[in-house]
Parts: structure tokens; sequence; C-alpha cells
């Protein structure tokens, strides 16, 4: 028995990264997953490797801030049970180096497309009073960073949403949650960084590592769970240490 056997969980952004690792921790407990991403190829192979293990998967591709076209398929598959919030894109420049397209596209993935995708699940929800909402922020939407201040807005934005909507849909027995990741080895923050970097960024943890995305898993399947039944309007921060705030 899985702790998530009869749930679907649609994971936004699920083609590679954290995303990918999330399908295949919820997929092994039991969850039938709704992969969600802009591309197709991606989206298919991390699927396969769902059902390779002998999990339940489904293929959605699109553009997570074409809010027709994301409300449509998602009303296709109804009901979720559980959404995962994880799309997302990175793009570093100083303020005066981000063109209004490049503010409206972290803006439209991150913000307009995790509020879009969670207005679609809610009814269906609300009907079966029963729901798990996580979006994954960044410790960077706490804390901020240098030269990415449009990926910090919208990581922040994520952090507000989370908190609006566990009040709004409390009622519901609905459970919003965030979880905003340090450091994490993937594919993308090689691409920005390659291993070196990573390397020097490593020896400013605490616990001396970045983490593996499917650590990240962890925590968003606990949120995802019935063992975080009471709680709401949380971030659960793994970041190795990285930043500790007052408790």
């Amino acid at each position: 028995m899985g702790e998530l056997d009869g749930r679907r969980a649609l994971i936004t952004g699920a083609g590679r990264g954290m995303g990918r690792a999330h399908a295949m921790v919820m997929a092994a407990q039991g969850a039938a997953i709704v992969v969600q991403d802009i591309d197709g190829a991606t989206a298919e192979q991390t699927a396969g490797l769902v059902r390779d293990k002998g999990g339940v998967a489904e293929v959605m591709v699109g553009d997570i801030a074409d809010v027709t076209d994301l409300k449509a398929q998602i009303g296709a598959i109804e009901p979720v049970d559980i959404l995962i919030n994880n799309a997302g894109i990175d793009r570093p420049g100083l303020i005066e180096e981000i063109d209004e397209a490049g503010f409206d596209e972290m803006f439209s993935i991150h913000v307009k497309g995790a509020f879009f995708a969670t207005q679609a699940v809610i009814p269906a929800m609300k009907e079966k009073r029963w729901g798990k909402i996580v979006n994954i922020s960044s410790v960077w939407g706490m804390t901020a960073y240098t030269s990415h201040s449009h990926y910090c807005g919208a990581k922040a934005a994520l952090l507000g949403l989370t908190k609006a909507w566990a009040k709004e849909l409390a009622p519901f027995n609905i459970n919003v949650n965030a979880v905003a990741p340090g450091g994490v080895w993937t594919e993308m923050e090689l691409a920005q960084r390659g291993e070196e970097g990573i390397r020097k960024a490593e020896a400013l943890v605490p616990l001396g590592r970045w983490a593996q995305p499917e650590e990240l898993s962890e925590a968003v399947l606990f949120l995802a769970s019935d063992r975080a039944s009471f709680i709401t309007g949380q971030c659960i921060s793994p970041n190795g240490g990285a930043v500790i705030v007052g408790i």
C-alpha cells in the first residue's frame, strides 16, 4: 500500500529535473501521475520511467502560461487530487538588463501558470473535500539574490499565493503549502554554473553539499500525503542550512 494510492497528481514542468524526481517518488507511493511539460519528448521520457517502475502516467504537453490551453487540458483529465506547481525557468540578469519580454516570461511561467492551474483543479477538490497543492518556490524567494530580481520576485509571489490560498481553501479540506529549495543538482543549474561553480557554491552550505532532486521530492511527498493533514500555509525550505530563519 502506498501513501498516495488512488490519487492523481498533476506535476507541471515534470519533463526533467526536480519535476521528474517528484513524479518518480510520488508514483512509487501509488499516485497516478500527469506529467505536464512544454517539451513533449522529455515529458514522454518521464512518463516512460514511471511506467517502467510499474506506475501509471499520462502526458500533458503545453505552455503553462497559455491559460486557455492549460485549463482545457486540465478539464479533460479531471479530477486532480494533488497539484505540484513546479514549472519554472531561471534567466540571470541585472535590473537594467531585464527587458519587458523577459520579465513577463518569468512571471507568466512561475506565477500566472501556477495561479490558473490551481484555479482549474480546485472545483473538483472542493467537491471531494480533499486536495493538496504544493508550490515550488525557492530559497531566493525568501532571501533574494543578486542578478536574479525577476526570478526572486516571482518565487516570492508564489509564497504569497500559498498563504492566501491556504486560508481561502482550508474550509474545503484543501491543504496548500510551499517548498523553497536551496541548491539542487539539476540540468538547469549545471547548464548555468557548471560542475565547478556548483562545487564552489556547495562549500558555503553548512551541510557541505547541494541536494539531489529526490531529496526535495521527499518534502513534496510529505506535504502531498495525509501525514501533512494539519499543515497548511507553510513553507518547508530544504537548503542544507544555507538559510536559517527565526523559529
